[in-house]
């Protein structure tokens, strides 16, 4: 694809944190060129004025999402909060390419999606057609699909953590304890007395205790790793006083035979040809101070002290490798494009 033939780009909800690293991304990237950003809230307004350190660049003004011209576009980003996407795609022509960010296609079952997100699906038509976006566990879907759901930020971390040994059946997948930390943008950008600086710095505090969304996609995932078996995992979230990043600590059942070592091989195999993933040497702890505004992931399993179980971490970028960066990773396949294409930032330290 040439530079005169760049993809011409939507971004819907360029006013949330995961738009405007969106925004940022798609600048660099090399067969890309922004057409639409939306945002009802802030529409008239430039992008600078919400976002000023993108004032550099030169972008469209913000506007309503029924304004939108969608027959400008190759592709829409859908960046809106849970719940709104699903009714908005399904007024967008057949031809245009969506890479949703929100929870709106993940769950794979109506019941299990109504159940915690509180309303039947109202859009099933898509909901059958989406594939859900996790690049490097769902390759050839993604390559041939029209409507990708990007996984959100926990499962991107712990399902990279944990497919490969379940597929691989190197540990029980039926005793899954998933300790998740993550920054402040992760919660979005909203004014909420929670998420005032006072009531999150100097301190950690864990939410959605054994209720967060999260828990089903990393069921529905595992469960498919593992053969089609319904799984249930304990996992908790907690909020960290930092503005990106977020690591998953798995705690595991290793399978008869297996060990830190073994769990850590399989891992090594199943991404070592893959752009955004790193297994790190023995020893060698993950950190999201080393991932911060990357697309990477990185990993690393140790030995428990209780005797036949293991730690795997994964640490990742909550906006990037968990969001945006994905989201442009999934881009890339569905248009014919080089993978890594925009990509290709090294992680910002300190």
């Amino acid at each position: 694809m040439s530079a005169q033939d760049r993809l011409k780009i939507g971004v819907l909800g360029a006013s949330g944190y995961t738009g405007a690293d969106l925004v940022r991304l798609l600048a660099a990237h090399p067969n890309a060129e922004i057409r639409v950003l939306t945002a009802n809230q802030q529409a008239g307004q430039r992008m600078r004025a919400v976002y000023p350190h993108l004032g550099g660049l030169d972008l469209p003004d913000l506007v309503k999402w029924q304004d939108a011209d969608w027959s400008a576009l190759d592709v829409a980003f859908c960046g809106l909060p849970h719940g709104t996407t699903q009714e908005i795609v399904a007024q967008m022509p057949d031809r245009l390419k969506v890479v949703d960010l929100s929870a709106d296609f993940r769950l794979r079952d109506p019941d299990v999606y109504a159940q915690w997100y509180g309303h039947d699906h109202r859009a099933l038509r898509l909901q059958e057609q989406a594939v859900y976006g996790l690049t490097e566990l769902n390759r050839e879907a993604v390559q041939g699909a029209r409507l990708v759901a990007c996984p959100g930020c926990y499962p991107t971390a712990a399902l990279l953590a944990l497919v490969p040994i379940v597929q691989a059946g190197q540990i029980d997948a039926g005793d899954l304890v998933i300790d998740a930390k993550s920054g402040v943008t992760g919660a979005g950008r909203k004014v909420a007395q929670q998420l005032l600086f006072a009531e999150v710095g100097e301190g950690i505090h864990p939410y959605g205790i054994a209720s967060h969304r999260h828990a089903p996609e990393i069921e529905q995932e595992i469960g498919r790793a593992a053969g089609g078996q319904p799984v249930q995992v304990s996992f908790t979230p907690h909020l960290m006083p930092m503005n990106r990043g977020e690591l998953v600590s798995c705690y595991v059942r290793l399978a008869r035979g297996e060990s830190a070592d073994s769990l850590r091989a399989q891992l090594a195999e199943r991404y070592a040809r893959e752009p955004f993933v790193r297994v790190l040497e023995p020893g060698e702890s993950p950190a999201t101070r080393n991932v911060r505004g990357s697309n990477y992931a990185v990993m690393n399993v140790f030995a428990d002290r209780i005797p036949g179980r293991a730690i795997v971490i994964c640490a990742i970028d909550n906006l990037v490798k968990g969001s945006s960066g994905q989201a442009i990773q999934n881009m890339n396949l569905m248009t014919g494009l080089p993978e890594t294409a925009g990509l290709g930032q090294q992680p910002l330290f300190p």
